[in-house]
């Protein structure tokens, strides 16, 4: 089993930064693609983007290309999601998740086996 704690998220004015955190226990993450997607109240749960544990690429929605970046620390077992240039429309839970697989293009939530709880994300304008 996967466990998954995100913390990182709070609430940050428009062009501000923010740095989420994805703690990860319970198995061998070499084998896995992490995750980050989001959900604003009233809408469907999007991909944000996600990085593959064994490779290291990246993939991102072009929402957020050039704004954001994924990147881990395998000694920690951590990912992180450093978001800049932050806009309202960024506000969101964020959650960290996990598919077995190292392909990193793979943008629909459904095919992630692990979520986390979230952390929410608020953009004031």
């Amino acid at each position: 089993q996967v466990q998954l704690v995100e913390s990182g998220g709070g609430v940050v004015q428009a062009g501000g930064s923010l740095r989420l955190y994805c703690d990860a226990s319970g198995r061998t993450f070499s084998v896995y693609t992490m995750g980050w997607l989001r959900q604003a109240p009233g809408k469907k749960r999007e991909f944000v983007a996600a990085l593959s544990w064994s490779s290291s690429n990246t993939y991102y929605a072009d929402s957020v290309k050039d704004r954001f970046t994924v990147s881990k620390d395998n000694a920690k077992n951590t990912v992180y999601l450093q978001m800049n240039s932050l806009k309202p429309e960024d506000t969101a839970l964020y959650y960290c998740a996990a598919r077995r697989g190292s392909n990193a293009y793979v943008t629909d939530y459904l095919r992630y086996d692990f979520w986390g709880q979230g952390t929410q994300v608020t953009v004031s304008s």
